[in-house]
């Protein structure tokens, strides 16, 4: 398995979800630490891929790379007080991402399912599908990555990623 070979097969499953104006506008939003929403959202996807490369493990790719990069496309700054128009973020966000995601993409059973609930243990029912359950995981992962170093993606080049698509 070759690194460039999982970052160009990431370009190609990630192309028609990142080409999307309103997916490109979580660059605006900041999710963790200095890190946007649109790149912790990349760095979830490739790394869910890369992954399921390591360790071969069977899954969708598409919908495993899909559904991570639309797992917090709930479009506005968590930071800002009362900005969650549905409470709490931590708990209501993954509703608002599936209700953006749905408006604007054609999403399978296993998408829906891994945006819905990819907040767990905090929300209450686990991911049902593989794919859920990698997006959960790594999510916390890059999550944690994020909140502790001052560039995490700095190194990975994601930016250079999106200069692909």
């Amino acid at each position: 398995m070759k690194l460039a070979d999982i970052t160009d097969d990431f370009t190609q499953l990630a192309a028609p979800v990142l080409l999307h104006p309103r997916v490109r506008s979580m660059d605006q939003f900041i999710q963790h630490g200095a890190t946007t929403t649109l790149d912790h959202c990349m760095a979830v996807a490739y790394y869910s891929l890369l992954f399921v490369r390591t360790l071969k493990i069977s899954c969708n790719e598409q919908d495993l790379v899909t559904a991570a990069l639309l797992h917090d496309y709930y479009l506005y700054d968590w930071h800002i007080k009362d900005a969650c128009p549905e409470g709490l973020h931590g708990f209501s966000h993954p509703r608002l991402a599936l209700r953006n995601a749905m408006a604007d993409f054609e999403l399978s059973e296993r998408v829906q399912n891994a945006i819905k609930r990819h907040m767990f243990p905090l929300t209450p029912i686990p991911p049902k599908y593989r794919e859920g359950i990698i997006v959960c995981l790594i999510d916390k992962v890059c999550s944690t990555y994020e909140v502790f170093v001052k560039e995490p993606w700095a190194w990975a080049r994601l930016k250079e990623l999106e200069a692909h698509l």
